[in-house]
């Protein structure tokens, strides 16, 4: 079965051949997800959502077993899984051990390394790492996600953080309205902002600039990486930093913009129904000079 004998109307909308050879590739490159969070992932990509936001997961999921059944893409077999966002079990080995403490600054211990994650053994490296020492621990990330482990070279190569990034959250007021969007024009767009969701520097390294150091390294090859495994480009990363626990003095030294401060809702409260989460201030980092503009539609 080809890719065009498939591509037409499934589910009410229009799938083009390059749709559907999106799906493949997201399927083939995606291993180890369920087909929930691969489902979740193809419907925010092709910007396949209901008027109220919410992505199409059921219609996805349903094109995606028929895509199956014909033989041209093979889903992970169904499982009960965690919900994503969910906290996971987090293993504690040798490997993620406190070392020897690290100080000095950052010229001495260059070149700094950023490595995505890749293998099984980094992922459990990786999710040992963050869920014992970022406050907020690991879980399940939502939608899309790219993982990188940090290392200085020198004296040796050691391992001296993390960083993730995840699908952007549906609606910050104050990134919203950075950029100039509407809601029809988030809803397009969109899939080409990417949330830094983690980043962690190991508490026994004290290395002065490392943190920005790292976010520009990672910001350098973070539109590559993003297209090369979803086929999406994106313009523009964004975090939040919760004041009471950091002044996000790392993200203003690697030039990343005070965009204002959240709502104090969950990331995916389209409705407006939960409130009571404390602040945090947003920051922002276009990845090329027109990321507005493209973001606008106006490129």
């Amino acid at each position: 079965m080809t890719t065009e004998a498939v591509s037409g109307r499934l589910k009410g909308r229009i799938f083009t051949t390059q749709d559907v050879a999106l799906i493949r590739e997201v399927v083939e490159t995606c291993g180890g997800v369920s087909r929930k969070e691969l489902a979740n992932t193809i419907s925010e990509l092709l910007g396949w959502t209901r008027p109220s936001g919410g992505l199409k997961e059921p219609e996805c999921l349903a094109v995606l077993e028929r895509l199956d059944a014909v033989g041209l893409i093979r889903l992970p077999a169904k499982q009960k899984t965690k919900p994503v966002g969910s906290v996971t079990s987090v293993p504690r080995t040798v490997r993620g051990e406190p070392g020897a403490p690290l100080t000095g600054r950052v010229d001495g211990f260059a070149p700094v390394v950023v490595e995505g994650v890749q293998r099984p053994d980094q992922r459990r490296l990786f999710r040992e790492l963050v869920g014992r020492y970022h406050y907020l621990g690991y879980a399940v990330p939502f939608g899309a996600q790219l993982q990188y482990l940090v290392s200085v070279s020198r004296p040796a190569p050691t391992l001296v953080g993390c960083l993730q990034f995840s699908s952007a959250a549906w609606r910050m007021r104050a990134r919203d309205t950075w950029i100039g969007w509407d809601d029809a024009t988030r809803a397009r767009h969109l899939p080409q902002v990417v949330t830094n969701s983690r980043f962690l520097l190991l508490p026994w390294v004290h290395i002065q600039n490392l943190a920005s150091a790292t976010l520009a390294l990672a910001c350098r090859r973070l539109a590559a990486d993003w297209r090369t495994q979803y086929g999406v480009t994106p313009r523009l990363v964004e975090t939040l930093v919760d004041p009471a626990r950091y002044p996000g003095g790392c993200y203003r030294a690697a030039n990343w913009i005070d965009v204002g401060e959240t709502a104090g809702r969950g990331r995916d409260d389209r409705r407006h129904a939960r409130h009571g989460r404390r602040p945090k201030r947003v920051f922002v980092y276009p990845l090329a000079r027109d990321a507005v503009a493209r973001l606008r539609g106006r490129a």
